[in-house]
């Protein structure tokens, strides 16, 4: 249970990451993405996750129309990209530390 709630975290940074890309991102694609670095996250943890972050104003949203459907882009706020770098200067220390 602890290992989940660390991996839901890390999961976020993750998600703000690849929202300061200038595309932004959106679930589907973040689904697929976690996936490729091993994590396995279903669209009824994935979608709430963003809507939270939106909530937090640490992400912001747009819908785009994608061949016949439409899809919710997200992209990081300013309060986003603000915490996702003060998270990276936090991972690297820890980084480091672990790796010591």
């Amino acid at each position: 249970m602890y290992e989940r709630k660390l991996i839901m975290g890390f999961v976020r940074v993750h998600i703000l990451h690849h929202a300061t890309s200038p595309e932004g991102t959106y679930g589907l694609w973040m689904i697929q993405e976690l996936k490729h670095h091993g994590y396995q996250i279903s669209p009824g943890t994935i979608y709430p996750i963003l809507a939270d972050m939106e909530s937090e104003g640490l992400l912001s949203s747009y819908e785009e129309k994608s061949g016949g459907s439409i899809r919710k882009v997200y992209r990081a706020t300013k309060s986003g990209r603000s915490v996702l770098e003060s998270l990276k200067i936090k991972v690297e220390e820890l980084y480091k530390e672990l790796n010591e």
